[in-house]
């Protein structure tokens, strides 16, 4: 009976120093990253006010008829008005920012929120005033076309948050 007891509590140490190893292996990783995906290529003027970086992830084709990509949103930066044949889905992976469907009020966005953009419908989507933003987009059904761009925010519009 004292070798069982001996031989159980050899193999819990074992596991809890074996745990410890992992978990402390996994902080350090964590904490080396500071974003899910590269920065990319400033976007273009024509279609974001201020400095936004879109990076493309998955592309378009006929396979899965779905365009994936990454946007970092610096401090005040903000997409034009756009809107999409088959609508959008953002997933907020940092920071704070701004969306609004036009005729509605701005809506405060933030890390983990998920904003359903629907299809046809003019919208924006930026960092807050303070603070940057990342998100996700996903277009589906490219199909259908990707995106239509129209005019900028106007800085009216933006600083209109409540």
């Amino acid at each position: 009976m004292k070798t069982l007891a001996i031989t159980l509590s050899m193999i819990i140490t074992g596991t809890i120093i074996s745990c410890s190893q992992n978990k402390s292996t996994m902080d350090n990783t964590t904490q080396e990253l500071t974003a899910i995906f590269p920065k990319g290529e400033k976007g273009s003027s024509e279609t974001f006010t201020g400095n936004a970086y879109p990076t493309g992830l998955v592309d378009a084709d006929s396979v899965y008829s779905t365009l994936v990509g990454n946007v970092y949103f610096e401090p005040g930066a903000r997409s034009n008005w756009h809107s999409h044949p088959s609508g959008q889905i953002l997933i907020i992976t940092d920071g704070i920012g701004y969306h609004q469907i036009e005729g509605k009020e701005i809506e405060i966005i933030k890390k983990g929120d998920i904003v359903k953009c629907p299809p046809n419908v003019r919208h924006w989507h930026g960092a807050s005033a303070k603070v940057g933003l990342q998100q996700l987009y996903i277009v589906p059904n490219t199909d259908k076309g990707i995106v239509t761009w129209n005019e900028e925010v106007t800085d009216e519009v933006y600083q209109s948050v409540q």
